[in-house]
């Protein structure tokens, strides 16, 4: 299909895999391009961690936030080497956000990466400070999701499309919900190997720092609307898409608001740019009809390409 249209998204925290970003940057001086403008902003080279792990340096926050951007922006750097279209808005789930904003000319690469190497190090810390986890609720009904959490002190993290959302917050207060749940009929509940209650009150002292790293951060006017997280629409307003960016530390994730707000605008394609295929999953539920693409690897940018000049 050739199409002017096209939505870009950006993957978030749990999509990493080690070795991923190295066969872009073989195959595209962009991308190689990006990494080593990573490498030299940040102290500890991320490409390092991003090609060869361990996996348990790559999940930690402190790595994996800035190691998810990076790679996420260097995918689009090999993908307008070969396309070189402008994208009508763009969006990305939780740590997705910054690329997309980058991608979306609100701050520059670098500024980008320091603001979600700060995030990934406070959450990082909060994570320690606290006693957290979080589940995947699958196939259940949103309010009944919500009473259950407020009733048990937790706190509902992602509406990611129709059919999963995510809690978060305390173990025990955790697990109250789940027991709950279960007994009132859910019958799908998967817990999640996270090192902390992401999107919860408890992340409550890292979004206080980062606040402080925001307002010291240039954050300009995007040149296409920005989805954010915790309003689940489009933003245009830099104030606005500061504060958001804070907010959605402690905030819901609302995903599928952001997606339904993207496709409002018309979009004809959606790509999405980073590690997994995770979002990709989630419009399946969202809106099967509208085509969406990857290019987390160099194979899928050969097919994303093709697809969208056919």
């Amino acid at each position: 299909m050739t199409t002017t249209r096209i939505g870009f998204m950006f993957s978030g925290q749990g999509a990493q895999t080690v070795g991923m970003g190295a066969d872009l940057v073989a195959a595209s001086k962009g991308a190689r391009e990006l990494f080593e403008q990573a490498d030299q902003v940040l102290s500890d080279p991320i490409s390092r961690v991003c090609f060869d792990g361990p996996l348990a340096a790559l999940t930690e926050s402190r790595n994996c936030q800035p190691a998810i951007y990076a790679m996420s922006l260097a995918a689009l750097a090999a993908f307008r080497e070969r396309l070189p279209c402008a994208p009508i808005v763009c969006g990305g789930l939780s740590l997705g956000e910054f690329a997309a904003a980058q991608a979306a000319g609100v701050f520059s690469f670098a500024d980008g990466l320091g603001l979600i190497a700060a995030r990934g190090r406070l959450m990082g810390d909060a994570c320690q400070a606290t006693d957290g986890t979080m589940a995947a609720i699958l196939n259940a009904d949103p309010e009944l999701v919500a009473t259950t959490c407020a009733e048990h002190d937790a706190d509902v993290a992602n509406y990611n499309c129709p059919g999963q959302i995510v809690i978060s917050g305390g173990r025990p207060q955790v697990e109250a919900a789940i027991a709950a749940l279960k007994a009132a009929g859910v019958g799908k509940i998967i817990p999640l190997q996270v090192d902390g209650a992401f999107h919860s009150r408890l992340m409550q002292s890292a979004a206080d720092q980062f606040s402080g790293v925001l307002e010291a951060a240039a954050v300009g006017v995007p040149s296409v609307p920005l989805a954010q997280n915790v309003v689940g629409g489009l933003v245009t307003d830099p104030a606005a898409i500061r504060g958001n960016l804070c907010a959605q530390i402690t905030g819901s994730v609302r995903w599928e608001g952001c997606v339904r707000a993207m496709l409002s605008l018309g979009v004809e394609a959606l790509v999405e740019f980073g590690p997994g295929k995770v979002l990709s999953g989630f419009m399946r539920r969202i809106d099967p009809t509208v085509p969406t693409y990857n290019v987390g690897t160099a194979e899928d940018l050969e097919k994303t390409v093709a697809e969208l000049t056919d």
